[in-house]
């Protein structure tokens, strides 16, 4: 009950801030959906949970450009690694799929570059396998999104507690 006291005043104080963000969530993954195909769907998928975090946890640790661009760049850099490795059996390729995932967190965390986000987009090019045209759409889309929340930040508010 208490949860939805605080919920519910929350939303009273900050509906403007609830309706803004996400519009320009909506407005920012717009211009990124620009610049990629979607042909990397999954990529894709994991951008836009980086817009979620940008527009409703701008404070966080997660929303930092420095984790948002360099925590996807690694993630491209351990799904195109997985690439090289022979897929011969559905049981090696899944294993495959998994460790890029998990090198990708290793190194995140190793290198202080922490962005949940980003495993998805090591799982989506582990998948989809490496293109220039995906790395240079995870460079513009990060570097952009970034830039629009550094721009917007006087106006950005925490939606989640």
């Amino acid at each position: 009950m208490e949860e939805a006291s605080r919920l519910a005043k929350d939303l009273r104080v900050l509906w403007k801030n609830y309706v803004l963000q996400s519009l320009l969530a909506t407005i920012s993954i717009f211009i990124v959906l620009l610049f990629l195909s979607l042909h990397h769907a999954v990529v894709i998928a994991s951008i836009g949970a980086t817009t979620f975090i940008i527009f409703t946890m701008p404070n966080s640790i997660a929303a930092k450009p420095k984790n948002v661009i360099g925590g996807h760049l690694i993630g491209f850099v351990c799904g195109a690694i997985s690439t090289l490795m022979p897929h011969t059996s559905f049981l090696i390729t899944i294993t495959i799929y998994s460790l890029a995932v998990g090198l990708s967190i290793l190194i995140m965390v190793i290198m202080d570059l922490i962005h949940p986000p980003a495993s998805g987009t090591a799982l989506g090019t582990a998948i989809t396998g490496f293109t220039y045209e995906a790395l240079i759409a995870i460079i513009i889309s990060t570097t952009l999104l970034s830039a629009i929340k550094q721009i917007l930040k006087p106006y950005l508010k925490d939606l989640i507690r």
